[in-house]
Formats: C-alpha cells, structure tokens, sequence
C-alpha cells in the first residue's frame, strides 16, 4: 500500500499550482494524493481573477470520507479558501491526531499569487491562524514569513523564530523572492538550522511554492526523516524549475 497524504487546497483551472500540483508532485516522490478541494478560482497561469471558497461542510465531508477509507500518513495544506474552512480542516487534523500523535502537517502558507492576486477571501493572514499551531512544518517565501510574522507574532527581524512561537514547530522560509546568483533556503526547528543554496533560475515559475511543500509532505507520509526529506524535497523542486515549459508568454510549468 502506498502511503496517503491528505491535500487541502484549491482547484486552479491552469492545472500549474492549487490541487493539480499537489497531485502531480505527491505522486512523483511516491506516495498517493487524496485531493479535498477548498476553493475554486478563476485563473491562468499568470493571473488570479477570482477566488470561491467551497463552504465548509462540504470540505468536512470529503475529508471525513477519505479519512474513513484510507489511513492518513501526512497532510499538506494550501489555501484554505476562508476562516470558516481553515477551521473545519483544522478540526479534522484535531481528529486525526487523537490516534496518530505525531501525523506530519505541511502548511504552505499562501498569501497571494506571484503578481500579488489575493488567494482569499478577507484576510489571508487571519485565515491561517487556526492551522499555525498545528503545523508540523511551515514552508513560507521570505515575504509571506514577514507578513505571518508580522501580523500575528511581532516584527522580530527573525520571522521563522516567531513563527516558531505561534506553535510551528519547523519552518523552513524560501529565497526565491530575494535576489542574487543563489537561492538560500532557511530552516529552523526544535534544536536545529540549516540553509541551503541553490542556483538561482531565469523567470518566473507557477507553482513552486506549491511543488515544494507537497514533495515534503510526500516524503514525510513515507517516514522520511526531517532534515532529508527537506533536502530531497528542495533538490526535487529545482530540477522540476530547472525543466520548467512554456504553456503561454509568462510563468513556466514546473516539470514535475
């Protein structure tokens, strides 16, 4: 049997990041995508026009059937779609939890779109609150860090430390947005730090954000220990961008 990583996030008619890459990304590191849809959007591979979140029963009911048919061996949650709905998916981690203590949770926290296209309903950072806690691994880009940071902890120059304090227990902040030859990627985690460099790649991609955190909670569902599969899921990530295609002028495919 393979192992089953239960996906929170929404649908993107582009097919490039939301629900589709999670799929392609969960499979391509072995293990199997359950996919419960928390938004629909009206969007391309460059632009989000519009976001609908699905009400919240309706993302418990997927959920609860899933969870009774397959054993559960991580999650991986994108947009939520709404503070309504990032509750209802954190009480289902709250279920899960009672017999699986330590069921790995990779929270990619979404704020916006590569062009600043909001990715939710009201507040983005809000909406997030209810499943910061829960959180097992936070993958933020350097500017969703400062805002979580900022808005729900305090404006401490080192935004993984404070989002370790809202209860992450790893968070793993993303380079892509900085500049330079290298993109450095910070980890820290109970006891631990570390950073990786990668070589930095010409364009935009759609989707990174996306590819890394369900590759993560792909590797985790397998029992992959932390520290390798964050590296395995960041050299996993590069080389899908590195082979990135063109499906219209702008953001490129991530290969995954």
């Amino acid at each position: 049997m393979r192992p089953c990583v239960l996906v929170f996030a929404g649908s993107d008619p582009s097919a490039g990041a939301g629900i589709a890459a999670d799929v392609q990304a969960i499979a391509a590191v072995g293990a199997h995508p359950l996919a419960v849809v928390t938004a629909l959007t009206v969007q391309d591979h460059n632009r989000v026009y519009e976001v609908i979140p699905v009400a919240p029963d309706v993302v418990l009911r997927q959920a609860e059937a899933l969870v009774r048919a397959c054993r559960i061996g991580a999650v991986k949650i994108g947009i939520p779609g709404s503070a309504d709905n990032a509750h209802a998916i954190a009480q289902v981690i709250l279920a899960l939890r009672v017999a699986q203590p330590a069921l790995p949770v990779v929270l990619d926290p979404v704020l916006a779109s590569g062009h600043g296209d909001s990715l939710a309903r009201g507040n983005a950072v809000a909406a997030l609150a209810p499943l910061l806690p829960l959180a097992t691994v936070l993958t933020p880009n350097g500017p969703e860090a400062a805002a979580l940071a900022t808005q729900l902890g305090s404006p401490d120059a080192d935004h993984a430390h404070t989002l370790r304090a809202l209860g992450c227990e790893h968070v793993l902040v993303t380079g892509g947005h900085g500049g330079g030859d290298e993109v450095v990627n910070r980890w820290q985690g109970p006891g631990q730090r570390q950073n990786w460099s990668w070589p930095r790649l010409a364009g935009e991609f759609h989707g990174s954000g996306c590819t890394l955190a369900s590759a993560l909670a792909g590797l985790l569902a397998q029992e992959v220990p932390m520290a390798q599969a964050l590296a395995r899921a960041q050299a996993y990530t590069h080389a899908a961008l590195a082979n990135a295609y063109a499906i219209g002028p702008g953001q490129r495919m991530p290969l995954r």
